[in-house]
């Protein structure tokens, strides 16, 4: 009898969830074996996750069972912790075993960048994960209870957000809209809060992004009151505040990082060759070294036009997961694989409620219609790995919590 050639996916993130879900619907019976493995029994949408760290959102919205999106008879679902890759032997070391396989695909996501900053790592806080945004909302809550009971004592309300790319931007414009709603639920002054975005390139957004839309940002978002530090990069984070590098101190009571990612260290380990943990791939989207192993999103660098590699994003790992899956397919066929080709189908930042800015192809976006293109988007996204039910749900959950929130908001008006 025939072997079946086993994929083993590492990782529900955006490219290694794609790829499982693409190849449940295409495989015909018989043909992979495949097993996604993931430390959480939930996929988290990342680029959702700035609105429950601020608070504006609840952070059950941002995620997904994983077992209401596979078909366990297709596709096995296996929770655990990878701890090691080895890609000689052709396993994977799990926290409650080892897992062989005939194709392995990394997409095991991305780590903090701390750029060597002495007390990143301990005293800055980083939206990176379900329970991470949750310990951000409650300290930033903690901050106002603080300073309630101690209103001379420290800057508790002074909050310092390092990194003013995409994830940056969207926080700063959540959090700046939370803001009116926490000083009157505890009773502060709107002028004792002070938001403040350090960015060592010269404006918002990311390199490229077009320089009259990064402005808009940045205005939309100074009036909510939002201050820039641009051309400045932290040089230090203490416990009392931020060091930065034109030897300027902030006092402040949380520092949230969001400056830069780097690709996971299990790779570096299992000694894949990595650039700041990203693996260099070819136009399959293979390890050079290992042909066996397809890199998708965070762990991948693939090289633009210049040379280059191009920034890691959901959008781009969501392609790189389709065109994995029919690569594999095509592999077990016989068939050609298929080159690689990133489609930048544009970006928009969400700058808070009824703000957005963004490009889409060659359009410019601005106000509510980036705000409706940024949940179009989204929907997209929703339906690729749901269908129309995950959209619909989502839908009502979002709802839901909005209905709450309002409720709550006015038994504190009422009490």
């Amino acid at each position: 009898m025939k072997k079946v050639p086993r994929v083993v996916i590492l990782g529900a993130g955006y490219g290694g969830l794609v790829t499982a879900i693409r190849l449940q619907k295409k495989l015909r019976y018989n043909e992979l074996d495949v097993t996604l493995v993931n430390k959480h029994s939930y996929h988290f949408i990342t680029t959702h996750l700035h609105m429950p760290a601020a608070g504006t959102d609840h952070p059950d919205n941002a995620r997904v069972p994983i077992n209401n999106l596979l078909n366990q008879s297709k596709v096995k679902f296996v929770k655990s912790t990878v701890l090691q890759i080895k890609p000689e032997e052709k396993s994977v070391v799990l926290e409650d075993g080892i897992i062989s396989y005939d194709y392995l695909v990394v997409g095991l996501g991305s780590e903090m960048e701390t750029f060597g900053i002495p007390g990143l790592k301990e005293y800055a806080m980083a939206i990176r994960s379900i329970n991470s945004v949750r310990l951000i909302r409650r300290q930033i809550e903690s901050m106002f209870a603080k300073f309630q009971e101690e209103p001379h004592s420290g800057d508790y309300l002074t909050f310092v957000v390092g990194g003013a790319g995409f994830t940056g931007t969207e926080f700063v414009g959540e959090l700046a809209d939370r803001i009116p709603a926490l000083c009157k639920e505890y009773g502060v002054e709107r002028s004792s809060v002070r938001i403040y975005n350090v960015e060592a390139a010269p404006a918002a957004l990311p390199p490229g992004f077009p320089a009259d839309m990064a402005q808009y940002g940045m205005n939309v978002l100074r009036r909510k009151g939002v201050t820039y530090k641009l051309s400045t990069s932290i040089k230090e984070i203490t416990r009392d505040g931020v060091l930065l590098s034109n030897d300027e101190f902030i006092q402040a009571g949380m520092v949230v990082w969001s400056g830069g990612i780097r690709g996971n260290t299990l790779l570096e380990q299992a000694g894949f060759d990595t650039t700041r943990g990203r693996v260099k791939v070819d136009e399959y989207l293979r390890s050079l070294q290992y042909p066996d192993v397809y890199i998708t999103g965070d762990c991948s660098a693939v090289l633009n036009g210049e040379g280059k590699p191009y920034p890691a994003s959901a959008q781009i790992a969501v392609q790189q997961g389709f065109n994995v899956a029919a690569n594999l397919i095509n592999d077990v066929r016989s068939r050609p694989l298929r080159s690689f080709e990133y489609d930048d189908k544009g970006t928009v930042a969400s700058l808070g409620k009824g703000e957005a800015v963004g490009v889409i192809k060659q359009w410019k976006v601005t106000g509510k219609f980036a705000v409706l293109m940024k949940k179009v988007i989204d929907m997209r996204y929703l339906f690729i790995i749901g269908g129309l039910p995950l959209v619909l749900q989502k839908a009502v959950f979002k709802k839901k919590a909005g209905h709450q929130g309002r409720r709550t908001g006015e038994f504190m008006q009422q009490h």
